[in-house]
C-alpha cells in the first residue's frame, strides 16, 4: 500500500559508513569518486567520517561511532528524511558487537525506501545511476494503514 512520496533533490544527502576492516576500502572508493561526491552532502559515523575528511578533504558531518549509537543516529536521520542513500561497507566475515544496531539500520533503510550499497560494486552502480544528477521520487509505504489492516485481520 503506497502512501506518501518523497522527492530526493539533485544534491543528495549521503551516509558513509564502514566497519573497521572496511574503512580503507571505503576511503579509497571515496577518493576515486571525490569529484562526484563533492557535489553532495556527506554524513558518516565516528571514525569513518573523520578519516574520510582527513584523507580526502571532503567535508563529512560526523555522528557518533557506530557501536556508541552512530548507527542509530543515522537510522533516525533516515526516518526523518535527512538521508537519501547510504554507502555502508560492512565486513561480512567478522561479527560486530553492535550487529543488532546494524540490522536495525538496514531495516530502516529498506522501510524508508532509500538505496543502500554494501560493497564497492553496488556503490559504483548507485553513483553511476542517472538519478544521481536529477530528482527522484521515492514512494513510501503507508505503514499506518498496513498496521490497521493487520489488526483488522486479527479482529475477524
Amino acid at each position: 500500500m503506497v502512501g506518501a512520496s518523497s522527492i530526493l533533490g539533485k544534491k543528495k544527502k549521503i551516509a558513509l559508513i564502514a566497519h573497521d576492516n572496511m574503512k580503507k576500502e571505503l576511503i579509497d572508493w571515496v577518493r576515486e569518486n571525490k569529484e562526484i561526491l563533492s557535489g553532495h552532502h556527506l554524513v558518516g559515523t565516528g571514525t569513518t567520517s573523520r578519516l574520510i575528511e582527513e584523507r580526502t578533504g571532503l567535508p563529512v558531518r560526523g555522528y557518533m561511532s557506530g557501536p556508541l549509537g552512530g548507527d542509530q543516529q543515522v537510522g533516525a536521520r533516515i526516518a526523518e528524511g535527512a538521508i537519501d542513500f547510504m554507502i555502508f561497507f560492512w565486513d561480512p566475515l567478522e561479527a560486530q558487537p553492535h550487529d543488532p544496531d546494524v540490522k536495525a539500520l538496514l531495516r530502516i533503510a529498506v522501510l524508508y525506501d532509500i538505496p543502500v550499497a554494501n560493497n564497492r560494486a553496488s556503490a559504483d552502480f548507485i553513483l553511476s545511476s542517472p538519478y544521481m544528477d536529477k530528482e527522484y521520487e521515492r514512494h513510501l509505504v503507508d505503514f499506518e494503514n498496513v498496521l490497521k489492516d493487520r489488526v483488522n485481520l486479527f479482529n475477524k
